[in-house]
């Protein structure tokens, strides 16, 4: 026989639970009214969060406008610097009458634009993480070897070269302008 039944003493004590609960609930008292918040206390929380929340926005802003100007000052030397070389191997050929004229030509006219196209399209995909002004010294970079291109490909043997040279002096000036508009590496 057993003195305890575990099933027995399980359900008295949980019976005895609900019957010292019900007695301290019914002996409860209600507070009257609508729970609000301290007045204070909820404007500095709204301060701090409204404070917080900017300066997280803040800070990727800069992370992103630190991370354009890195990724389109870090390329622009290499890529526009294949089109003044592709150009200036152009010319070197057009003063010798040299007989691959004609190619060297094309491959300036095509490096030039690969290089423009290249630069516009780094700047478009850093959208407003560039800032403006940077942006524009970029485009006009892009504007002046898409000109020089363009002047490039009309060349003959014959041609008058001052619209070549004013294209070209436009060219080394808008790099001239972003390479020192761009952080010293």
């Amino acid at each position: 026989m057993k003195l305890l039944d575990p099933r027995g003493f399980g359900l008295v004590c949980a019976t005895g639970a609900v019957a010292i609960g019900l007695t301290v609930a019914g002996c409860a008292n209600r507070v009257e009214g609508v729970a609000n918040p301290n007045a204070s206390d909820l404007a500095a929380y709204k301060t701090e969060a409204a404070s917080s929340s900017a300066a997280a926005t803040s800070s990727r802003r800069a992370a992103a406008q630190s991370k354009a100007i890195a990724d389109n000052c870090g390329q622009f030397p290499t890529i526009s610097g294949l089109g003044v070389s592709k150009y200036n191997e152009f010319v070197d050929a057009h003063d010798a009458n040299a007989p691959d004229y004609l190619a060297k030509r094309d491959l300036a006219v095509s490096t030039l634009e690969d290089a423009a196209n290249k630069v516009e399209s780094s700047v478009r995909t850093a959208r407003d993480a560039l800032p403006p002004d940077l942006a524009a010294q970029f485009t006009e970079y892009v504007n002046a070897a898409r000109a020089l291109a363009a002047e490039t490909r009309t060349m003959t043997y014959t041609a008058p070269v001052g619209a070549l040279n004013d294209a070209s002096k436009r060219v080394n000036d808008a790099r001239n302008v972003v390479r020192d508009a761009c952080p010293r590496r």
